[in-house]
Parts: C-alpha cells; structure tokens; sequence
C-alpha cells in the first residue's frame, strides 16, 4: 500500500478516535434538554474562541477561498475581508442576545423571537431561514470531503462513498453528545485549520521558487495580460490584479468586463458572509456561552487578527502560486475545485506524512462548520415545531431523542442532494449566507430599535429570501430577465436593500397589539 495511504488511514482514525470521544463524554454529560442543546450554558471563554472561529471559517475558507483567487485573482482577495465583517455581526448582536438568553432561558432563537415580536409566523420563518442555511451549506461542506479523498487516494475511494463515510462519525458524535461535543471537537478543528492554511501556503510559495519566483510569476502573469490585450478591466489593467471598477451596469454579474468582482461586488459579498454570524445557529451559540467576555477575544484576537492575517497571506500565496505551477509544469490540470488537493499532493512522495496531517487539516475545516449547524438546526426543529405543536409536554428525555433523530435527518438530506445534484447544491450553497443575513432587520429591532412590528419584519423577511432567490444563480430557474448579481451587486445586497425597505415601510402603517414584550 501506499506509504501516503497509510498515513491517511493513521491520521484520519486519530481524528476520528478525538470525535467519538466528545461525542462519548458529551452524551454522558447531557441530564436535560438544556445540557444537550445548549451545553448547559457553560461553553467557557476559550473553547467559545475556538468554535465559533470553526464554524465561522470553513471548508469554503480551506479549500475554496485559495481556489477563488486562482480563479478570479487578487480581486477576490479583498473577499478576505470577511475575517473582519464576519465578527462585526457577533460584535453588534451576540452579547445582546447572550443577555436575553440568559434573562429568559432562551433555548433557539424561534422562541426568542416569537417572544419578542409576537406569533408564530416569525418562529417559523427562523427554522425556515435555519434548514435553507443548513442543508445546502453541509451539503457543499460534505461533498467537499468527498473530493477531497477521491484526489488524495489517486480515485481509490469514491466522491460519494468518501463523503458518506467521512460524514458518517460526524453525525454519531454531533447526535450522541450535542452541542458540548460539538463545541469541543470544533477547538481542534480550528487549530488544524489554521495551521493547514499556513502550511499549504508555505507549500505553494516553496514550489514557486521561494518568494521571488512568486513574486516574478504574478509580474509574468500581469505583463501576459498586458501584452496580448486580454483579460483587462475597464481602465486597462490586468483583472488578475486590479478591481475592474467600483461598479457596473450589467444584467449579471458574469457580463461584467475584467471579472465580476467590482468594489460594489465585494462589499455586498461581505454582506453574505456577515450572514454567517447573524444566522439562526449562531444565536444558539450565544445563548450557550457561560460568559460574554468570550466574544471580544474570538472577534478580535481570533477572527479579526489571526484568521485576517492568514487569508491576507497564505490563500493568496496558494492562489497564485497555483498558477505559476501550472506555469512551471509542476501542475498539468488544476482548477478551483481540486487546487488544494493537489498543492497536498505534492508531497505524496516526499512527505506522506505530512500529506496524512494536511488531509485531516481540511477534513476538519469542512465539518467543522456542518456539525454545528446540525446540531442547532436539530434543536431548532425540536423546540419550535415539536415541543410547539406535537407534544408540548415532552420531556428531557424525549426533547433529546428528538434532536438526535433531527440530525440524522438533516444530515441524510445534505447527502442525497449532494450525491444526486452536484450543480444545484453549489448554486444553494451560494444562497446559505446570504440567506442568513436576512435575519438582520430582525436582530436589530430586538437589539436596538424598536420601531420595527411583528408584520413588517415578517414581510420584510419573505421579501429577503426571495429577492435572494431572484439574484443569484437561482435566478436560471425562474427565468427573470436579468440573471446572477445585476449591476455586480450580490444576492444578499439585494435581499438585505428589498428587506430593509419591506420592513420599514410595513412597520410605517402597522403596530403590533401583541409582542415586544
């Protein structure tokens, strides 16, 4: 067998043996629904720290953002940005929601809403907003995983059975031990993470020829440009290293020339990715921290500090080095898909070790993410549908039997759809974000203002989703007459611009006899 092989197996197994323990001592210590939902409130300071800069940075981080550079070059970079909008949702709304929580024994966010605004159409919506969010953002995650091995095992494991098997201790730990497993396998997952990150970007600047190849390869690639008059923005520079303008007036995104990535462009992508923090399952998260004291240290030190210098450096280190490989002859295909697979690749003979380490470095950035929002989509399902309107009565005991049930189900149902429709669950995953942002007008009117009625933020929310639907690559299956990101302008721009303004004009003409309590 393959020395590389080997030490996948080893390494792999390792990873697994930590899962199933949390997942062990998790199960042990969840008494009640609290403790299995919620980690009983006790997630300290610097497991909070380590997790939620898991979930917030995922598999798209690992693998996808180097993958985007190589393909639409630095002006993709500016994405990176996102260590520091991604926080500034926690920083504007999670202490505030961890005070209503701990205030009213919030479990999901449903019930905190529900509460505040009155109805049920509002509690309904979150779960909504939670399973668009999560399904399709596990499936993207799961499937990753999937390709991930069938490159590193030179095709010996299939996508598909790579991506059961790889999903399948993932779910017995997520279901056994619920958020406390969930939370503390994530602080390894962050770690192998970062250091995955950094390595593959010491990998691709080593195979460049040190930090002058690099740097002389991106001058090559620029002069190319250049040279034979192609792959310029309006203004006559190279798209793979200017922004082609602030903004323009195309009916889609890919119509726009230099590249799709305008200064307006990024910007309302931040916005998508600020979706990630204000989604339904990072209120859960909230609500299951003993103290606050942790936010500011993942906000700022964690996310904004550590994760922004390592995508400022190392994933544009291993996206335009990609290209110099492919240059050198050192790569012969390689795309956005399989970019990061193949710089781990290279040291199949080497270094298998360090093959096996890097292969579960992305094996964890991809489920870190997905666990988590297994295990809150479960809970959401199981308190604001279940415990709401099957048994009002159930006990702890049931309650957890219940979410346990609802991650097999959530998890099962990424899967099918990720086996089955490979271009649809990218062009979900897409939406998930931008999905989750939507949940903004109604954060703000419980943290901040309190202006906003039961109606019009309920309105507000239906018109998000679906002017999200209406602007990304969705778009294909309604045939509109405009297709994904108008005006370089992305979904979540123009769900957050119908939302904010649905919201506030029906919250103008309506007042709420019930809520805001």
């Amino acid at each position: 067998m393959d020395q590389k092989i080997i030490w996948l197996i080893a390494f792999v197994g390792i990873y697994w043996a930590y899962c199933l323990f949390w997942g062990i001592k998790g199960a042990l210590t969840a008494k009640t629904s609290t403790d299995y939902f919620l980690a009983g409130r006790s997630i300290s300071i610097i497991v909070f720290v380590l997790a939620a800069t898991a979930t917030s940075f995922s598999g798209w981080t690992f693998v996808g953002h180097p993958g985007k550079i190589f393909n639409d070059g630095l002006p993709y970079a500016f994405a990176s940005f996102y260590a520091l909008t991604i926080p500034f949702t926690g920083v504007l709304f999670l202490r505030r929601q961890w005070a209503l929580g701990k205030a009213y024994n919030y479990i999901t966010p449903g019930e905190m809403y529900s509460d505040y605004y009155g109805g049920d159409a509002i509690r309904l919506l979150t779960v909504l907003v939670a399973f668009l969010f999560s399904v399709p953002y596990l499936g993207v995650q799961l499937r990753a995983s999937g390709d991930l091995f069938y490159v590193l095992t030179d095709g010996l494991v299939s996508v598909n059975f790579g991506m059961f098997a790889l999903s399948t201790i993932v779910v017995i730990y997520v279901a056994s031990g619920g958020l406390r497993s969930v939370a503390y396998v994530d602080c390894a997952q962050c770690i192998l993470l970062a250091l995955g990150i950094v390595i593959l970007g010491g990998i691709a600047i080593h195979y460049s020829g040190g930090w002058t190849g690099l740097m002389n390869g991106l001058g090559d690639i620029v002069k190319q440009d250049i040279s034979s008059g192609k792959n310029l923005t309006p203004a006559g520079y190279s798209k793979s290293v200017a922004i082609p303008g602030s903004i323009q007036f195309v009916s889609a995104g890919s119509k726009a020339v230099g590249g799709t990535w305008t200064g307006m462009m990024c910007m309302t992508y931040m916005f998508a990715l600020m979706g990630i923090q204000s989604s339904p399952a990072f209120s859960m998260w909230a609500f299951a921290n003993k103290t606050s004291r942790a936010f500011r240290w993942q906000q700022v030190i964690a996310s904004s500090i550590v994760i922004g210098i390592i995508l400022f450096t190392f994933t544009i280190f291993q996206g335009v080095g990609g290209h110099i490989l492919l240059e050198n002859g050192i790569f012969s295909n390689v795309n956005d898909k399989n970019l990061v697979p193949q710089l781990i690749n290279l040291l199949s003979d080497s270094m298998p070790w360090l093959v096996g380490l890097l292969a579960v470095c992305a094996l964890a950035a991809m489920q870190s993410t997905g666990a988590a929002y297994m295990s809150t989509f479960s809970a959401m399902v199981t308190r604001d549908i279940y415990t709401k309107y099957i048994s009002p009565t159930a006990s702890d005991h049931l309650q957890k039997l219940s979410g346990r049930i609802f991650v097999f189900i959530v998890a099962g149902m990424a899967l099918i759809v990720a086996a089955n429709s490979t271009q649809a669950i990218v062009m979900l995953g897409g939406l998930a974000v931008a999905y989750g942002f939507q949940m903004y007008p109604a954060l703000i009117g419980i943290c901040y203002y309190k202006g906003f009625t039961r109606q019009g933020v309920v309105m507000g929310l239906v018109v998000g989703l679906i002017a999200v639907t209406l602007t990304d690559k969705t778009s294909a299956w309604f045939g509109v007459p405009w297709g994904a990101y108008p005006l370089t302008i992305h979904s979540a721009g123009w769900g957050i611009l119908f939302n904010l303004t649905t919201t506030i004009l029906v919250s103008k003409f309506t007042s709420d006899n019930e809520g805001h309590s």
